[in-house]
């Protein structure tokens, strides 16, 4: 997957990450990058074309999905975090509901799409999948729950030719991690490093100082081993 002259969506478009995908994604040379945000935006480059997209609202995913006729890549970026102990099982569901089930939605809404081009899906995600950072736990159990759901989809739509990619973030200097006092990774550069994961055919991709700690042993591991032993159930 080269990212020039390709068309990719974007969630969560207007900061952090989402952000610096667009502009990464144009430096590539993309055909079109839409930008999906929960707020209106505005970009002076005429390749990005601004989508009004909330992924947890069922009739805007609709509604996206009836405007791109034509998808390349689609880059789940969108997601909240918020501090809580568990005591509160509403704050649990504000987490699934935007990075577990709106990630799902919006991408089978896309794979019509997305089949014909033999294109890819991106789901930003964190390390904290694979290892909870207790003060925010609920954040840490939706990526988890993310995380299988990509591996999940991965398996399912190898068979109409789309990839699926998990990035798997460490700290990033965005407005969601402001509070953290750990040395932060630029968006910017993950960004970059996202896209040269993709490029590469990397399905899991670590694309920081301390998350790239990981990927050896994640990507010789048992772990990984047993996942692509079992995406063979759906793919004989």
């Amino acid at each position: 997957m080269n990212i020039e002259n390709k068309v990719i969506l974007i969630t969560g478009a207007n900061r952090g990450i989402g952000k610096a995908l667009v502009e990464e994604a144009l430096n590539r040379g993309a055909k079109r990058v839409y930008a999906g945000s929960r707020t209106a935006l505005t970009h002076p480059d005429n390749r990005v074309v601004p989508l009004l997209l909330d992924i947890t609202d069922s009739g805007q995913i609709i509604q996206a999905a009836a405007a791109v006729k034509e998808l390349d890549m689609l880059i789940n970026n969108a997601g909240v975090a918020y501090y809580d102990d568990l005591s509160d099982s509403e704050m649990l569901h504000k987490h699934l509901a935007v990075n577990l089930y709106g990630t799902l939605n919006l991408t089978q809404a896309l794979v019509p799409v997305l089949k014909n081009s033999r294109g890819a899906v991106v789901n930003v995600l964190s390390i904290l999948a694979l290892a909870p950072f207790a003060p925010i736990a609920s954040y840490c159990i939706s990526k988890a729950a993310a995380f299988s759901m990509t591996q999940s989809t991965r398996a399912y739509l190898a068979a109409q030719n789309i990839s699926v990619h998990a990035v798997l973030t460490g700290p990033v200097d965005t407005e969601m991690s402001r509070g953290l006092d750990v040395p932060k990774a630029s968006p910017a550069s993950v960004a970059i490093n996202i896209f040269d994961g993709v490029e590469n055919g990397s399905e899991d991709i670590f694309p920081d100082p301390m998350s790239a700690q990981l990927a050896g042993y994640w990507d010789n591991g048992a772990a990984k081993a047993m996942e692509r032993q079992n995406a063979m159930a759906v793919q004989q």
